[in-house]
């Protein structure tokens, strides 16, 4: 009953927006012709005192009488059918407005209306944050830019991460599997792509994702992310044994203070399993050692752009500032004709305030 008052009064609403104009016309159209018979009414009764005083004579008294009088008839006559005319209009308006209206609106509101849907109080419809906002306006964005531009590998790869982090399991697939078609495969995309197919089927491990996670093992042995979810599925498959053997050579192969290793020892545990110690934390020798054996196979191989942003970024760490302008020099070279690749470079000199 309380959805059906609210539109009786919306209804009352519209009608009375529609005959609030008519009565106002009809008083102006009055007031028009109305004020004429009076201008010349005056006229005549100026005439009368103009003859009283002897300023006109009684020839041209009576001509002026009869040239007032002959508009005055005219003005009646002209405002008499007009009245008329617009009176009926105004009527067939009015009628219109109270029986037409409320008729349409119900007809429209049968035929489309849900009455039955449930209200949206205020505090819901509100209560999405500023952040919140500002971050659908970023999607939007870019969802714009990437329909003009689909062939933007750099943008789907942005989008990517932020449609699996709002659960959006189905738009960070085609984003990632975008990315990693238009940018190349690495180990790093690779498992991003069936992490987002994991996302997607609800926490499991599809076979298709599976293939995606081996791929990028393919890539870069004991790659974290893709490790951990290669033991899932096979936990996911009842081979917990196996699962607890993968996360136990993920284990031994961390490096010293990685994030992901308490995570991957509690599954461990969790399996009945127990985990291997952690790495000794390895000296600067052993540091300068690993760096520098990076940079021995990138020079016998130096299609890895990720291994040379790697170089860059451990030269500057070690504070061998030389070195490190040296190698993003020698990935220019390498990458030259890729521009995608070279503006990433370029952010990760100036990042670490290399110059150059």
């Amino acid at each position: 009953m309380t959805v059906w008052f609210v539109f009786a009064v919306m209804t009352a609403a519209a009608i009375f927006a529609v005959l609030v104009p008519l009565a106002r016309s009809r008083e102006a159209v009055a007031g028009s012709s109305g004020s004429d018979l009076a201008v010349y009414k005056d006229q005549l009764a100026e005439i009368g005192r103009d003859r009283q005083a002897g300023l006109i004579g009684e020839a041209e008294a009576e001509a002026a009488r009869i040239e007032v009088s002959r508009r005055l008839i005219a003005a009646a006559d002209q405002a008499s059918p007009e009245l008329g005319s617009s009176l009926r209009r105004r009527r067939a308006t009015a009628v219109a407005a109270i029986v037409l209206v409320p008729l349409v609106v119900a007809a429209l509101y049968g035929t489309r209306g849900q009455p039955d849907y449930p209200g949206q109080p205020l505090a819901g419809r509100v209560r999405e944050t500023p952040a919140e906002r500002d971050l659908a306006t970023l999607i939007g964005r870019v969802e714009a830019h990437l329909a003009a531009s689909p062939d933007d590998g750099r943008g789907w790869e942005i989008l990517g991460p932020i449609y699996a982090r709002l659960g959006r399991g189905a738009d960070a697939v085609k984003a990632r599997a975008n990315a990693l078609r238009l940018l190349g495969a690495t180990a790093d995309r690779e498992a991003d792509l069936a992490e987002a197919r994991v996302l997607e089927a609800q926490g499991q491990v599809t076979p298709e994702a599976k293939a995606g996670f081996e791929r990028a093992i393919a890539l870069e042995p004991n790659h974290p992310k893709a490790s951990y979810f290669v033991g899932l599925a096979a936990e996911q498959a009842g081979r917990p044994d196996e699962a607890r053997a993968v996360w136990t050579r993920l284990a031994e192969a961390a490096p010293p203070g990685a994030p992901w290793l308490a995570p991957i020892q509690s599954e461990i545990v969790r399996l009945g399993g127990t985990p291997p110690p952690a790495a000794a934390t390895p000296s600067a020798a052993d540091i300068r050692g690993m760096v520098d054996g990076l940079a021995a196979r990138l020079a016998a191989d130096g299609s890895d752009f990720e291994a040379w942003l790697r170089l860059v970024r451990s030269y500057a760490v070690l504070g061998d500032g030389a070195r490190a302008r040296q190698a993003a020099s020698d990935a220019r070279q390498h990458f030259a004709s890729e521009a995608e690749k070279i503006t990433r470079l370029d952010a990760l000199v100036r990042e670490l305030g290399l110059g150059g």
